[in-house]
């Protein structure tokens, strides 16, 4: 694996710290800027508007440009508005500089899945979507909770303040290791990629993977609350658990990352069931604190082997869109990284209490597998005589 790819990992370790990192400071954004709790959780979901809009955006504006000038501008722009989010007092501010923040993230995603997946070759794009996807994840097992520490000591400033400073040595790492041209010679033609970005099979592999990342985003924004309020945990738990999840999500990217190109199908559909299977189990249990330590970590590495598992067969999928194919990964998935939060918020909004999100997140993931079962007997229907599919039938997908 080439190491200007284990840059781009450190890079995304960066933004993905601040992607994540609201889960443990939503209290205190709450509290300091006079918003409820599901208003400051709809900061995530501004976030992911931000990629949702910026990732196919980014990559057509981009197109032509040498990768390492993309993915230098998205990172800089990126490091600015957290600096501007730092030092505002209006959560209107806030907000904007989130957008705009996930704007320069979504475009530097975008790239540098392209990026990494040319570098790695046709048959490892699964181990490269893999590194990338690590840096999130290390960012939940280091940068989320080192954010929610200094939240805790020094306000939830600072934990901007060092997500922009930790961009400072990416940005020269990118610089100094990725390419300025893409290994292919080819000039990217974004109508022919486009058309081949409407496929219904990767039409299909990109919603379920929304559906995934919306169950792991919606209870994942208001885990600290929900430790807090019906796990019995004090505040001081709270970095400790996110690490956790951390700490899951980073094994269950590794363990997609060695599946995903050759049998992701033995990790899809068994991880899947136990995915649903743990929420539900979770919103029964939230009230047990040992439940809750071990479904934290448990839940962290089922969402991110089935999430990344997804990520990558969009990438597969979309094989004829190699400069956008990217791009609409990171946008579906962040759909789901949208609606989650406000599902969830709603739901606690709604009087449900702080364990609602939980089975929010649970009928997603049961909405995924309706729709893989919908999407395989419809293209099936004529071979089966319409008899409905078993879900591991979706190898088809």
């Amino acid at each position: 694996m080439p190491f200007a790819i284990y840059m781009l990992g450190l890079a995304v370790f960066a933004q993905g710290t601040s992607e994540f990192m609201l889960s443990g400071l939503v209290p205190g954004i709450a509290r300091d800027l006079q918003v409820s709790v599901p208003a400051a959780g709809a900061l995530t979901s501004a976030f992911a508007v931000g990629m949702i809009v910026g990732a196919p955006l980014t990559a057509v504006l981009s197109l032509r440009w040498p990768r390492r000038r993309a993915l230098l501008v998205c990172l800089t722009v990126f490091m600015i508005v957290h600096v501007a989010g730092a030092v505002t007092t209006s959560f209107g501010v806030l907000l904007a500089a989130r957008v705009a923040g996930a704007l320069a993230n979504a475009g530097f995603l975008a790239v540098g899945l392209a990026t990494a997946t040319a570098m790695a070759g046709p048959g490892a794009k699964g181990r490269a979507a893999s590194v990338l996807l690590g840096g999130i994840t290390l960012a939940c097992v280091a940068g989320v909770p080192a954010g929610a520490v200094l939240g805790q000591a020094w306000g939830w400033r600072s934990a901007f303040w060092a997500v922009a400073i930790v961009s400072v040595p990416a940005v020269v790492a990118v610089a100094r290791t990725v390419p300025a041209t893409p290994p292919e010679a080819a000039v990217p033609d974004a109508r022919r990629e486009l058309r081949a970005l409407r496929r219904p099979r990767l039409l299909v592999t990109l919603l379920l993977g929304a559906l995934v990342n919306g169950a792991t985003f919606c209870t994942f924004t208001y885990l600290a609350p929900l430790v807090i309020e019906v796990g019995g945990y004090g505040p001081q738990w709270v970095p400790v658990l996110l690490a956790l999840f951390g700490l899951g999500s980073f094994a269950g990217v590794s363990i997609g990352g060695r599946m995903a190109d050759r049998r992701p199908m033995r990790l899809l559909v068994p991880g899947g069931l136990a995915l649903l299977a743990g929420w539900i189990v979770f919103g029964v249990a939230a009230g047990n604190p040992a439940a809750v330590l071990v479904l934290v970590f448990v839940q962290g590495t089922l969402s991110f082997a089935v999430g990344s598992t997804l990520i990558t067969r969009a990438l597969y999928a979309a094989a004829d869109a190699p400069s956008l194919g990217g791009s609409f990964a990171t946008a579906a998935f962040n759909v789901g990284a949208t609606a989650g939060p406000l599902l969830g918020g709603a739901a606690i909004g709604a009087g449900l209490g702080y364990r609602s999100p939980l089975w929010v997140g649970a009928l997603l993931v049961a909405t995924a597998f309706a729709v893989a079962v919908a999407a395989l007997a419809a293209q099936r229907g004529d071979r089966t005589g319409g008899r409905t599919p078993d879900p591991r039938d979706a190898a088809a997908l």
